[in-house]
């Protein structure tokens, strides 16, 4: 590709969601968030009104369409969103780049490698001449037919993510840059078989700490443009979902070297990558709850993480929680206090916040969608909270049942951040013990609790892989079946 003489013109596109096929949640129109023309553009920090990046290209909002993770798209969600954006590229083209911001663990009904089969579907809007480059997670999938289409791949360099606006730039730095100059660069690629969740791999601590600064300086050696390792999805039940590893740049030999030693390492410390924090089944965190005075202690239910892709109405916990008489007894007779966050059913949420703040009652909630470790719970007590206008959760409620206080969501909702719990009236700091579906803490959840565990719980982001049997994933991945031995051999793509 010789020197683009013009001011390019790069258009954005993608779809963006992380899916469990483990879970029975079915992810449709209403979990997506459409966003085009210059209100997409927008969305970058680095391309917003007066940042450098924004003027060195003509930038060109398709369509992006995003969601919380959850269970596979539907099939027809899928189908209408690609045809907008190949519709578009082709009528509002020529382009000289694509900007594809993906997630790299999509799963669409019907499909097994469903970001491979956007890109192949942008590659053909565009034409063979145009630059493509792929924005992705560091715990997407990428498979070999998703590197060979697009020129240029990379993703995070920390997990959990503290580099999402640092990552998108630089591939989209690497994409201006090489339609100025440079043209297609080589990627080395490679697979390594390696699938852990992401609450194993937190660059917070080693060996992933180590790892990851040697795929910075990787990326800084001649010859290479960028390199990224993913970690791969792990409750994904695909041929593709696995660690990778892809070197790119200019000099093939560097970029071979350098993917297999990348390779290498991560498969070397697979061993020693253990859970960010202490982990026990339910009775082992109550345990430990119950023998300190740590205030709050967080207990993340990691087995229904909505932002992992659960289904976020698993009641397996909340069940336990019902029956336990530290929780339901009131705090004036000498119980415990917690906060419940959260269960999503549209009914009962429906139900409790139209009988309004005061009203005792009494519902059924949850496992409306995954009633695969308990069924419906029933809920008595006091309703001391509504929002109607949550953006995110809808109609929520919050119910008092002795200390423990339940919040009931329309809508399935995470609940990670300080203001997500006053705004409902709740002090996440005042109380005794705090029960939140999520796996590694966001950084306020941290900052905020005295201790913490993983609770070990059932659901479809289950951090017991065993447990979830994995059966399409066409070969040896640690530590499901573990190979025997492994040797890194890229290939050129």
């Amino acid at each position: 590709m010789t020197r683009t003489p013009h001011r390019p013109r790069i258009a954005i596109c993608g779809v963006v969601i992380e899916s469990s096929t483990f879970s029975p949640h079915r992810s449709g129109w209403e979990a997506f968030t459409l966003l085009r023309g210059n209100e997409l553009v927008r969305r970058y920090p680095f391309l917003r009104d007066g940042a450098p990046l924004r003027r060195e290209a003509e930038w060109v909002g398709v369509l992006r369409a995003a969601a919380l993770p959850g269970g596979p798209v539907l099939t027809d969600v899928y189908e209408s969103v690609r045809a907008e954006i190949c519709l578009a590229l082709e009528a509002q083209g020529p382009f000289d780049g694509v900007l594809l911001d993906v997630h790299g663990a999509m799963s669409v009904l019907g499909y097994t490698d469903a970001e491979a089969d956007l890109a192949r579907a942008v590659r053909s809007a565009v034409g063979p001449d145009c630059l493509v480059a792929a924005s992705m997670d560091v715990h997407g999938n990428l498979s070999r037919e998703l590197a060979r289409t697009v020129d240029l791949v990379a993703c995070h360099r920390t997990a959990a993510h503290e580099d999402d606006d640092e990552a998108r730039e630089r591939v989209a730095t690497h994409l201006v840059r090489r339609v100025h100059d440079g043209g297609r660069p080589h990627k080395a690629w490679v697979q390594v078989p390696v699938l852990l969740p992401g609450e194993r791999v937190s660059t917070r601590q080693e060996p992933a700490r180590g790892v990851y600064a040697d795929v910075a300086r990787v990326a800084d050696l001649p010859g290479v443009l960028d390199a990224s390792l993913w970690l791969g999805y792990a409750w994904a039940d695909e041929p593709r979902c696995r660690a990778a590893v892809v070197v790119s740049g200019d000099d093939p030999d560097v970029l071979v070297r350098e993917a297999a030693r990348l390779a290498r390492r991560y498969w070397d410390a697979r061993d020693d990558l253990g859970l960010v924090a202490p982990a026990g089944t339910y009775e082992e965190c109550l345990a430990a709850v119950l023998a300190g005075d740590a205030r709050p202690f967080v207990l993340s239910d990691t087995g229904d993480n909505p932002l992992a892709g659960g289904a976020g109405d698993v009641t397996w916990t909340l069940a336990r929680l019902l029956d336990e008489p530290a929780f339901t007894v009131p705090p004036e007779a000498g119980g415990r206090t917690a906060i419940y966050a959260s269960l999503s059913d549209a009914a009962a949420a429906r139900a409790v916040a139209d009988a309004g703040v005061g009203a005792v009652v009494e519902v059924d909630a949850g496992a409306r969608v995954d009633a695969g470790s308990h069924g419906p719970v029933t809920l008595r007590g006091v309703v001391e909270h509504v929002r109607e206008d949550d953006p995110v959760g809808g109609a929520v409620a919050v119910v008092a049942v002795g200390g423990l206080k339940v919040v009931l969501t329309e809508r399935r909702r995470p609940y990670h951040l300080e203001s997500d719990f006053t705004a409902i009236g709740l002090d996440p700091r005042g109380t005794d013990v705090l029960v939140v579906k999520i796996g590694d803490l966001d950084t306020e959840l941290r900052d905020m609790a005295e201790d913490w565990m993983l609770m070990l719980t059932p659901g479809g982001v289950d951090q017991d892989l065993g447990r979830l049997v994995h059966r399409g994933l066409g070969g040896p991945v640690y530590p499901i079946d573990p190979p025997d031995s492994y040797d890194p051999r890229p290939e050129l793509l």
